[in-house]
């Protein structure tokens, strides 16, 4: 995280959202042979993902080409999705979206339309630095990214399993979120919002009384991805097809929160006994 890294997407500012607009739901059953590849696309599982041009969120995509679900891809480089789909075209839907433009809830609201209806979306997309010095443009960006469009699109996801009653609302955020970490302030900063905005939606679920809308957290520690592309060394580096494995396990059981993996649970459980004051002498280094 020396240099600029990033999955997917960019940034901008929040645009209210109507409830009145259109949440797309399932498209009705038509007549003759249209009809009938609705039906067929009612009948599997449909996820979209957030993010799948490059790491963690391409490997998860092709995991769910493979087990056959209706998939939908999205991110602002077409190429990678457009391969995706040259592996099942008929259930692959792929479609440009930067998470930081204005209009990215309604390119995803048509996406949904398009798909005949959404079971699962998997929000795979961020930015991130290493850097000893601040930088104002470097952290607006991050913040544009993994705070701004990250609630722009989960806002709008959860808002349209509300209006459904049902759905499976997953993100993947890190470890970096568990302390503030000083080589990586604005990053580790991003990632404890997404942890808790995640924490209160689960929350507000109850209060709504959705009991049919499932929130899953996915906390991977260091990932090979193109995030860490800068240089550096990160101890205990995971392979990202193993990582996509996982969290296809945790989204299909339905966890809550699952950190991956057993090696980076023990770090945060360590992390967390830690007090603050000493804490906040430790010289990290990455």
């Amino acid at each position: 995280m020396t240099e600029k890294q990033h999955q997917d997407e960019g940034s901008n500012k929040v645009k209210s959202l109507s409830l009145s607009q259109a949440f797309p739901l399932p498209l009705d059953i038509r007549d003759g042979e249209e009809s009938h590849n609705d039906h067929k696309r009612e009948t599997m599982k449909r996820i979209i993902i957030m993010g799948a041009s490059s790491g963690i969120g391409l490997e998860v995509a092709r995991l769910y080409i493979e087990r056959g679900y209706c998939v939908g891809v999205c991110a602002r480089r077409l190429e990678p999705l457009e391969q995706l789909r040259s592996l099942a075209p008929e259930r692959v839907y792929i479609r440009h979206i930067d998470v930081c433009s204005d209009n990215a809830p309604q390119e995803l609201g048509q996406l949904i339309e398009e798909m005949g209806g959404l079971d699962i979306y998997l929000h795979s997309s961020g930015v991130g630095w290493q850097s000893l010095s601040l930088s104002e443009e470097t952290s607006r960006e991050t913040l544009e990214v993994n705070a701004v469009g990250f609630t722009r699109m989960i806002d709008y996801v959860f808002e349209y399993f509300a209006r459904r009653g049902r759905g499976q609302l997953c993100a993947i955020t890190s470890i970096a979120g568990t302390r503030g970490l000083g080589p990586a302030a604005v990053y580790s900063a991003s990632k404890a919002y997404q942890a808790c905005y995640l924490q209160a939606l689960s929350q507000l679920l109850r209060i709504r009384e959705l009991p049919e809308v499932q929130i899953t957290e996915i906390r991977p520690g260091f990932v090979d991805t193109p995030l860490l592309s800068g240089g550096g060394h990160y101890p205990m580096l995971m392979r990202a097809e193993v990582v996509a494995q996982t969290i296809v396990q945790a989204i299909n059981r339905g966890e809550r929160v699952r950190t991956i993996d057993w090696r980076y649970r023990i770090l945060v459980g360590l992390w967390r006994l830690v007090p603050r004051v000493l804490w906040e002498r430790i010289a990290l280094s990455f």
